[in-house]
């Protein structure tokens, strides 16, 4: 496998990181962060610590969750959260795609092709650190719920994300 630091898209994570004043470096594992199990795996790190930067289309138009790995995003609550209205749908790979620049399973919270309204998941708060993707499958960033915040101009909201049954 080719490094995956030098990829295009990860190179784009670093220089969004670096320009927003972020300390946050990109990290190249070993194995697979496709999906939010294995990136805690891959890291050694719980479920919950793994950001899921999920695309969903409101009225058709293209918006972000971010939402802890041990969650899943109430498509419904995330409308209202981001204060629009219409049908909530979760986006297909060639709409990730044409918003966020990113294939499905590399999506970075950052960095994106268009600018997104975010709704970050209050519940990743539980975790001093939390572990995003980095625009490639084998790559991802610690960072802070803040920071997120800070990175992404989104607003934390509770009520986005529903707890998943324990395995």
């Amino acid at each position: 496998m080719a490094d995956p630091i030098a990829h295009p898209a990860v190179r784009r994570v670093q220089a969004a990181l670096a320009e927003a004043g972020s300390q946050a470096q990109v990290i190249a594992l070993a194995s697979t962060a496709r999906s939010a199990e294995d990136a805690a795996q891959s890291i050694g790190t719980p479920l919950g610590s793994i950001v899921k930067s999920l695309v969903f289309t409101v009225a058709g138009s293209p918006v972000m969750a971010l939402v802890a790995g041990d969650r899943r995003c109430d498509p419904k609550a995330l409308g209202r959260a981001l204060g629009r209205e219409g049908k909530v749908r979760r986006a297909d790979a060639d709409a990730v795609r044409a918003a966020t620049g990113f294939s499905i399973g590399a999506v970075a919270p950052l960095a994106h092709e268009t600018p997104l309204p975010v709704a970050i998941d209050a519940s990743l708060g539980r975790f001093e650190t939390v572990y995003a993707a980095a625009g490639h499958p084998h790559c991802v960033f610690a960072t802070t719920v803040e920071e997120l915040e800070r990175l992404t101009g989104g607003t934390v909201k509770a009520e986005i994300a529903i707890e998943t049954c324990s395995r």
